[in-house]
């Protein structure tokens, strides 16, 4: 049914709609007012925010196509689906599509059928993609995880530059909304410029605190016997953050050793494996996720109680929005840092391999070159794929500094290195087709096989590219039996079958450039260095510091100011303690005089059982009272010093 015969002319008549809520949360409402009037808004919300209904309400208002520019590739189909759910008209395109189905998207954007686009910051250097953008109507551009575009940010991606080649195509009247969870005032001022906001734009920002959420920091020498004590002293979901891969593993194999029901994630894993494992976790059939930082963006699970952080994390800005996964249905919740004593070695030697020196830079651009025969003056407008592994075994180096070679050089300009990169499933049957009537398939088998021969011509002679929701769908077989069957073929020769998989890739965004020419502007590596060591800095001032309070730290680091303490972290806890601790105390000796008053000559232990308090206790107060003159002590009989 149409916008115009449900007669919806209001952001609260389609919240109220399409979403089934009665009133906004704080902020959304005077984002979408102002994107409404047609004004550039960067809206500052913190994770759980709500920030997605900020640009879905108003799509439903304007004439035209809302594109929104967004990194989550892997959850662009999830999205698409859930707004179809609530009967809004969504499409996307990602590198998993077939040509027919890219096609379909452009014309239901061209024609008014699909109310949003969900495009990868990739797929702006795409000339055909530009063409098709310039003859839609296109309302709204939002730019989420709008973070990624500071050059001064944590995360910054150099593919999100080409985002502002949007307004110059759909025109500098069409409005910019750009979403963050997590940006100092420095970083908000950059994504402004680089977004160039025209006058009379707006900031629309949340207070970063999340009063239901309790940062702690643990200190301990044995890390995991402390994360073992913390999971079972509480409740409820829970994900445990490490920096590598192989530690995902051990540690949930640790876990599950220990009676904690636990699975693993990282990108390394299959992307079906990956897919599983995060559902089963969002489904509560699995209660502890152990993963990489790439695991968590984009998924809505409200009632994770615990986030731990096995490692001390690079960045305030990181840590903020991997901790402000717990408590996003508004019950307590708490996020946990283990730190241990070789945590501020660590995070120096991250350091220097996020920035090592240029020599070594240099020396992998010119590997990089060598690894994937690509000829100085070649490979413009390339893309490899490019097995960092297997790079790093070949010229024996160490992946992490390597890692910050490529991504300096992809800010640089020199190329992008991608490591999301997704390779589509594909097949080709080995067996002539008058033999493949003649093998004894189980009933999945023929089934699969019979879909494969109807839906991909060339199967026969040459690798296919498949999808195997569309086998699903044409066999009426669920995911797992078409993903065995398949398995199955590949074993018994019939065919050669390629899961899809996750791996990385290099773009030359220009020709290779003869080693010697390769240098670093200082925005890119100086200024950055200097930025990373503030970051660094203020880690290390977060968790190795008890004197303040860790939330309010965390807020005047996003440029909040006059923060009272939130009385919940570890630091205020122990405060109170301490407090409480002196008022006992208080309490205890004024008792006490009243008691010796009394019972003048009365011995500590006879004064304790009329206190009901342990003797250490009275001896303890006493020795105060009597070297400030209260109190004076005969043998162990006690008197008031008149």
């Amino acid at each position: 049914m149409s916008r115009a015969l449900l007669h919806l002319s209001t952001p609260q008549q389609v919240l109220s709609h399409y979403w089934g809520y009665d009133s906004f949360r704080p902020c959304q409402l005077e984002i979408i007012n102002d994107v409404l009037a047609g004004r550039d808004v960067l809206g500052l919300m913190p994770t759980g925010g709500g920030k997605s209904l900020t640009f879905q309400v108003p799509s439903m208002l304007l004439p035209g196509v809302t594109v929104v520019v967004t990194p989550l590739v892997s959850l662009m189909k999830d999205q698409v689906d859930n707004l179809a759910a609530r009967g809004i008209r969504a499409a996307y395109l990602s590198a998993s599509l077939r040509p027919a189905q890219v096609r379909l998207a452009y014309d239901r954007c061209m024609l008014g059928k699909a109310r949003l686009l969900y495009v990868s910051p990739e797929r702006l250097r795409v000339e055909s993609f530009l063409a098709e953008l310039r003859t839609w109507n296109v309302s709204l551009i939002v730019v989420d995880e709008a973070h990624c575009i500071s050059q001064w940010g944590y995360d910054f991606r150099p593919s999100y530059l080409l985002i502002s080649r949007l307004r110059e195509i759909v025109g500098a009247d069409v409005p910019v909304l750009a979403l963050t969870a997590s940006a100092t005032p420095a970083v908000a001022a950059d994504i402004r410029r680089q977004l160039a906001f025209r006058a009379g734009h707006t900031t629309h920002a949340l207070s970063f605190d999340r009063s239901n959420l309790s940062y702690i920091v643990r200190h301990a020498p044995h890390k995991f016997l402390k994360l073992k004590q913390i999971l079972e002293n509480t409740h409820g979901t829970s994900i445990v953050y490490v920096r590598s891969r192989a530690r995902t593993k051990e540690i949930a194999m640790q876990l599950q050793e220990c009676g904690i029901d636990a699975t693993f994630y990282h990108a390394g894993l299959d992307a079906r494996v990956r897919a599983e494992r995060q559902q089963m976790w969002k489904e509560g059939k699995v209660r502890v996720i152990v993963a990489t930082n790439a695991f968590g963006m984009g998924i809505d699970k409200p009632d994770v109680r615990v986030v731990v952080h096995m490692d001390v994390p690079p960045s305030l800005e990181e840590y903020y929005q991997e901790a402000g996964r717990a408590g996003r249905d508004g019950k307590p919740a708490f996020a946990v840092v283990i730190a241990g004593n070789a945590d501020k070695a660590t995070l120096t030697r991250r350091l220097n391999d996020s920035f090592p020196d240029m020599d070594f830079i240099r020396h992998v651009y010119e590997r990089t070159g060598a690894f994937l025969e690509v000829a100085v003056g070649a490979g413009y407008d390339c893309v490899y794929e490019f097995d960092i592994e297997r790079f790093c075994q070949v010229y024996k180096l160490r992946p992490e500094p390597v890692h910050g070679a490529l991504s300096l050089l992809s800010r640089a300009g020199y190329f992008e290195y991608c490591e999301d990169g997704q390779t589509r499933s594909r097949i080709v049957i080995d067996t002539p087709r008058h033999e493949i009537y003649g093998l004894a398939l189980t009933g999945s088998e023929d089934a699969v096989m019979l879909a494969l021969l109807r839906r991909y011509t060339g199967i026969l002679t040459e690798f296919v590219h498949i999808d195997e929701t569309e086998i699903q769908a044409e066999t009426g077989l669920d995911a797992d039996t078409v993903y065995n069957a398949l398995l199955s073929l590949n074993r018994r020769k019939v065919a050669r079958y390629v899961p899809r998989k996750a791996i990385p890739y290099i773009y030359y965004t220009t020709s290779r450039e003869a080693t010697k020419y390769v240098t670093l502007p200082d925005s890119v590596y100086a200024d950055r260095r200097r930025e990373a060591v503030k970051r660094m800095q203020a880690v290390v001032n977060f968790v190795f510091t008890d004197a303040s309070c860790r939330s309010r730290m965390l807020l005047e680091y996003f440029g909040e100011t006059s923060v009272p303490d939130c009385g919940r972290c570890d630091v205020c806890r122990e405060r109170a303690k301490n407090v409480r601790a002196d008022d006992i105390e208080d309490i205890a000796a004024e008792a006490l005089e009243q008691m010796v008053r009394r019972y003048p000559g009365a011995t500590i232990e006879q004064l304790a059982n009329g206190l009901g308090v342990p003797v250490a206790r009275v001896a303890g107060v006493l020795r105060g009272l009597v070297e400030d003159g209260t109190f004076r002590i005969c043998g162990m009989r006690v008197y008031l010093d008149k």
